[in-house]
């Protein structure tokens, strides 16, 4: 009994110490580039600084400003060529930068070709139908480039550190995401948006102001900082939304976004289409009057009715493709009239609603503070890692960032 007891105990401090640890922090994150566009094949350019190729035999090439490498998947393997020296095959390669504060280009060819800078190293791998990049990059620059993508240019800098707070917290609670596939996070919406560098010198500023900066819980536990583009006047409680609860994340009134540019929207349907949809999710009733059918949304609920008959609105949402849950059902001339509010799943912090604060004065504290209920804002330091089960199940288009430049996901 002593020592099952003794195991018992030896086993939860284990677990105790898997889920509660202090999150790395590290000064550079691996982030897997061009994650979604699966590319064969790519030019590598020197922009900034210099770098050394390391490929098969362990020597390494120099690769100074300007020189292009061109990397392609073949057979399994990367085929790599360097100017009019032969090409060479290998299983991998990677970029290192020799100043520490060194830039590359990298260019995809194909259909849609796209260019994107980055900063630090570059690590690639042949995979499944694609080429595995990994950039190693300091980890300012990456927040600088997710509030970019994620909140746009040309908004007030209390905006840009609110974003720039956010996007920090995101990255240490997730840091082992990806982990078993080499890298930290990667750089799609099922992570956070990040298309490289910025150039927009206030974005940058932001980040390096709020250096370390993070949201925490009353148990100092990194929060899930969830977001999107507008709530349409009142946030979403997360539990009508992915089924679970978090303390911080309330559903609360927000007069700061109903004027912004994704505060309303209209949508129209075909009757037709609509009763099938309620007969194929299991509706009985009549549809002699389809005046029966309307059904108004003037704070949020999180099940459309008619009479006794429930559809989650989440699940409308999606089949029907709408930038919310947060509307009203009109039946008018043989068709079906969604009249919403706000855009995105509505849990967190409202990116036009913080836009708008920032704007009138409002310190990113208070922002963070308003829409995060009892959280602290502190060094990452002093943070620790949530358990594995925290976060709720995600199934698009509810993602926890549904961010203003990015849409609906």
């Amino acid at each position: 009994m002593i020592k099952a007891a003794g195991l018992l105990s030896l086993k939860l401090l284990l677990t105790l110490a898997v889920l509660f640890v202090s999150p790395p922090c590290s000064a550079q994150v691996k982030i897997r580039i061009f994650s979604k566009s699966a590319p064969e094949s790519f030019i590598f350019t020197a922009v900034q600084g210099s770098y050394l190729l390391d490929h098969y035999n362990g020597t390494s090439v120099d690769v100074p400003p300007g020189k292009t490498i061109i990397v392609t998947r073949y057979e399994g393997r990367l085929a790599v060529k360097s100017g009019s020296s032969p090409a060479w095959i290998c299983d991998s390669i990677s970029f290192r930068g020799r100043t520490g504060k060194d830039r590359f280009s990298a260019r995809l060819h194909g259909d849609k070709p796209e260019r994107r800078e980055y900063a630090g190293d570059l690590s690639c791998y042949p995979d499944l139908g694609t080429i595995l990049m990994i950039n190693n990059t300091p980890v300012g620059d990456y927040i600088a480039g997710v509030v970019k993508a994620e909140g746009g240019g040309g908004r007030h800098n209390e905006y840009f550190k609110t974003q720039s707070v956010i996007a920090r917290t995101y990255m240490y609670r997730h840091m082992y995401k990806h982990l078993q596939d080499g890298y930290n996070l990667c750089d799609d919406v099922h992570c956070q948006a990040y298309f490289g560098l910025t150039s927009d010198p206030e974005i940058s500023a932001a980040s390096g102001l709020t250096e370390g900066e993070v949201i925490m819980d009353a148990d100092s536990v990194l929060i899930l900082s969830a977001f999107h583009s507008n709530c349409g006047g009142e946030t979403a409680a997360p539990e009508n939304v992915w089924l679970t609860g978090q303390p911080y994340l309330k559903s609360i009134a927000d007069p700061h976004c109903t004027n912004s540019r994704n505060a309303k929207w209209t949508k129209t349907i075909p009757l037709a289409d609509w009763t099938a949809y309620l007969r194929k999710s299991g509706y009985t009733g009549t549809l002699n009057d389809p005046s029966s059918l309307a059904f108004v949304q003037l704070t949020r609920r999180s099940d459309y009715s008619t009479g006794k008959f429930t559809v989650p609105l989440r699940t409308i949402r999606s089949d029907f493709n709408l930038r919310s849950a947060f509307f009203s059902v009109a039946v008018a001339d043989g068709s079906v009239i969604f009249r919403g509010r706000g855009y995105g799943h509505g849990v967190g912090l409202c990116q036009e609603g913080a836009m708008a604060m920032a704007l009138k004065g409002i310190k990113y504290q208070q922002i963070i503070k308003f829409y995060y209920t009892g959280v602290i804002i502190a060094d990452v330091k002093y943070a620790v890692m949530p358990g594995e089960t925290d976060d709720p199940p995600v199934n698009s288009p509810d993602e926890f960032t549904e961010s203003a430049t990015a849409g609906s996901r």
